[in-house]
């Protein structure tokens, strides 16, 4: 099969497996990204996920993490719920969280898409990534078509919006590339003006310490700052506000994998008053199990005003 033929095969064969898209980039340098992530390093935008200021070369040059790399293929997931559990909720949880742990759905799906193209094309080397290694992965969705970068940061797609998430295959197969997407969101600051903490500093500049899913899930300190009182709009594990807000996302739809279904009992839970138990069954498979149970204890308390 010639490059445009497997190409199209592999972009079959994905939405096939319930990826909502597919599109391919050409693995090189990321010449714009590197100089913005230089500059949101300096500024210490990164707060305390020190392993952001790891791997710098590896996270502009996949060409670093995959020997012979040429190709980036990208796939988009959907996780839009079917119902918002906690939109009236006294205290809430971002939707990505309500089932199974997207890394694990993730990188089942995209191994097999692997076994799938060497059954096809021969031996390759290739790996897949989703949010768990130097990879940039917006960048890339954005550079295979597959959406652009909104003023929150965030990957938005015209058709789709942004619930959704993000995983890549690097692999030393030479593809027919996509070209990258356009900008479309005009004069809106929905996200900037509706972000409780004042995290989007300008369009697509975070100060990921002042974002309310950075302070819910990777800060581990014991207390979270006070300067953020009364900021946090109930949110105790991650956040959806930026994303609750853009326009684009009228165009989201109820996902359909049963992985990440909430379970049964997550809507009738009263978050404050959660033990460890409890805790233990309802998430045993959920991406929540990164704060832990003290963690999720600690941003109850805060929110709640008794930390």
């Amino acid at each position: 099969m010639n490059k445009s033929a497997i190409s199209k095969w592999i972009k079959q064969e994905a939405i096939e497996m319930g990826f909502l898209s597919c599109g391919i980039a050409k693995a090189d340098f990321l010449e714009k990204e590197a100089v913005h992530l230089e500059n949101w390093l300096n500024q210490n935008y990164q707060g305390k996920m020190s392993y952001m200021e790891n791997h710098f070369d590896k996270r502009v040059d996949p060409r670093k993490l995959v020997d012979g790399a040429k190709s980036v293929i990208s796939v988009l997931l959907n996780y839009y719920p079917e119902q918002d559990l906690f939109k009236e909720a006294p205290l809430k949880i971002a939707k990505y969280a309500y089932g199974d742990d997207y890394h694990n759905v993730i990188r089942k799906k995209l191994n097999q898409l692997i076994d799938l193209i060497k059954e096809r094309v021969g031996e390759v080397n290739a790996r897949c990534f989703t949010d768990s290694a130097p990879v940039l992965d917006k960048a890339w969705a954005e550079r295979a078509g597959l959406g652009w970068i909104g003023k929150n940061a965030n990957l938005i797609s015209t058709q789709k919006g942004s619930f959704f998430f993000i995983g890549e295959i690097i692999i030393d197969l030479d593809l027919e590339y996509d070209e990258p997407a356009t900008d479309h969101c005009g004069t809106c600051t929905a996200c900037i003006d509706a972000c409780p903490t004042g995290a989007i500093i300008k369009p697509q500049l975070v100060d990921g310490s002042k974002c309310i899913s950075y302070l819910t899930i990777e800060l581990k300190d014991e207390l979270i700052p006070k300067e953020f009182e009364g900021k946090m709009d109930n949110w105790v594990f991650g956040c959806d506000i930026c994303q609750d807000v853009c326009p684009w996302n009228r165009f989201s739809k109820p996902h359909k994998f049963d992985e990440f279904n909430p379970h049964p009992e997550l809507s009738n839970t009263d978050l404050d008053k959660l033990n460890k138990e409890t805790f233990n069954l309802l998430f045993k498979h959920s991406a929540i199990k990164r704060t832990k149970y003290e963690g999720l204890v600690r941003n109850v308390r805060f929110v709640k005003n008794e930390q």
